[in-house]
């Protein structure tokens, strides 16, 4: 049974149907998931991962966790870079979709099945406004994390200049529902995917909800005239 994401009012949910709703959406859009993202992105999100995997400035064969993994673009680009990577996404559907040499595991992000201080660095692409509990999350990232490991978590965000962030809200929210509509006829999907970027705080919240999950120099960078954001921190 297809959940819906949106109400008849357009409204995010919240919580528990949150949850729901969001796996139900990610496991429908599986199969198309990295077309889409190539046309929304014009290409760039590419760029975008790299820029995300080489952020975390860790020595080869480092383990890296891929969290909310979807198919396992970041999975790739670690491996790329020469890193040891595991994917762990509660979406059965993206993980049936996943292509990437990786380990996949189907995992709550709140709840993390790894021992504490095992991993040298965690990516996350896209998918801290999807969380029910972003500072659970942060916390349980810092819990995996030996001392000393590195977050990089990509994610959308919305530019500081007036002229940018006019065009940034045609392409994103006029532009992506109908491209949604068009090219996969999930028009409920792509109507959540811009107006998601609410869920997250703003990047000085975001960074203080870092140094609370036990991260030390913490830094939000923007990419693309402040369209994309890059967090990161080290585990103190």
């Amino acid at each position: 049974m297809t959940v819906r994401v949106l109400d008849d009012r357009g409204a995010l949910p919240q919580g528990d149907a949150k949850r729901r709703a969001v796996e139900s959406m990610f496991d429908r859009l599986a199969p198309g998931y990295d077309r889409m993202n190539r046309v929304i992105s014009l290409g760039l999100d590419r760029r975008w991962r790299r820029r995300t995997v080489g952020s975390l400035a860790l020595t080869d064969r480092s383990l890296v966790l891929d969290l909310a993994c979807g198919t396992g673009d970041l999975c790739r680009e670690l491996d790329a870079a020469g890193h040891d990577a595991i994917g762990v996404d509660f979406s059965a559907g993206m993980l049936a979709a996943a292509r990437a040499s990786a380990p996949f595991v189907r995992g709550d992000a709140a709840s993390l099945p790894f021992r504490s201080g095992t991993l040298d660095g965690v990516v996350c692409g896209f998918a801290l406004r999807n969380f029910v509990d972003l500072p659970a999350v942060l916390h349980e990232c810092a819990r995996v994390m030996r001392l000393g490991g590195r977050l990089a978590a990509l994610d959308a965000a919305i530019p500081t200049n007036p002229l940018l962030r006019a065009g940034n809200a045609v392409r994103f929210r006029a532009a992506v529902p109908l491209l949604g509509r068009v090219l996969t006829r999930d028009a409920d999907a792509y109507r959540y995917l811009p107006k998601s970027t609410a869920y997250l705080p703003p990047a000085p919240t975001l960074v203080a909800l870092l140094t609370e999950a036990g991260f030390r120099n913490p830094a939000c960078a923007t990419l693309t005239g402040g369209s994309v954001q890059i967090l990161t921190g080290t585990r103190a």
